[in-house]
């Protein structure tokens, strides 16, 4: 009986088997009479082309030079047109703002390379160095005066090179400049400056008692002869801090001088004009 019930069930699955193998053949013949009917189709098609290529191939030859001179100068005239705009526009006020605009951000790029360099080199070429100096078993210079004269440089090191990165990858994608969020970004920072310029005279002061110690005054003139002071004492390395801010606000007067009034930067940049004027002050 199971052997019996077995065998049923395979014929059940073979039959059911047969229908979809019948089904496709049928589903196979209805495609083949579409393709046919198709092609049939197609050469008709190819049939009634056939006078118009003899036509086009009959074509006279003068025609031919015709065209290929209308070809031509159509070109030419396109160009000339496209030409003329393009030079319209290069020539335009807006054209020269736009390039006064981008040469003062790459002025400012180059300069903030250069003050990060100065800043490098007075936290590696004289901070650090005193730091280590201070530590040693005669030290020509203590913790606190090291500290006085250098105060919080190296956070002002820190903070200037990552701005000097954003400001790299902006102009990796010109020209599309937008400086706007750098500014946004850097401004609840600079009230560091603030205690550094407080400090700028005590820091000189306390700078002048210390050179009055033989041992201290020798060893910063090492430190002063080092290639990369380029022949530049201490004191006018602590000074460079204090002219940044006046700088980014001449920079920015300038960059507002050449950005439209419509610019989507406008707002955001006279933002951070008077909020650096305002620390200025």
């Amino acid at each position: 009986m199971q052997k019996y019930i077995h065998l049923v069930q395979i014929v059940e699955t073979e039959k059911i088997a047969a229908n979809q193998l019948r089904h496709q053949l049928e589903d196979q013949d209805t495609e083949i009479e579409r393709l046919k009917s198709e092609i049939i189709a197609l050469n008709k098609t190819k049939e009634r082309m056939r006078p118009y290529q003899g036509n086009q191939e009959d074509e006279d030859p003068d025609i031919k030079k015709i065209k290929k001179v209308q070809s031509f100068m159509r070109g030419w005239l396109c160009r000339r047109k496209w030409k003329t705009i393009v030079q319209d526009y290069i020539c335009s006020p807006h054209a020269e703002s736009m390039r006064k605009r981008n040469q003062i951000v790459f002025n400012m790029v180059e300069a903030e390379s250069e003050y990060v360099h100065q800043l490098y080199v007075l936290v590696n070429c004289f901070l650090r160095p005193l730091r280590m100096a201070a530590s040693s078993k005669k030290p020509p210079i203590s913790h606190d005066d090291v500290s006085s004269i250098f105060l919080n440089s190296e956070t002002i090191m820190f903070l200037h090179e990552i701005f000097h990165q954003g400001l790299k990858a902006r102009i990796a994608n010109w020209p599309t400049l937008i400086l706007a969020d750098l500014f946004d970004i850097l401004l609840p920072m600079l009230n560091i400056y603030q205690e550094f310029v407080r400090n700028h005279q005590y820091s000189l002061q306390v700078l002048a008692n210390c050179k009055q110690n033989r041992d201290f005054d020798k060893l910063l003139k090492q430190y002063e002869a080092n290639p990369a002071c380029e022949g530049r004492m201490l004191e006018t390395f602590l000074t460079y801090p204090m002219f940044q801010i006046p700088r980014y606000i001449i920079t920015l007067h300038e960059l507002l001088a050449h950005t439209p009034h419509e610019h989507v930067e406008r707002k955001s940049l006279e933002f951070a004009k008077s909020k650096l004027e305002e620390l200025s002050r």
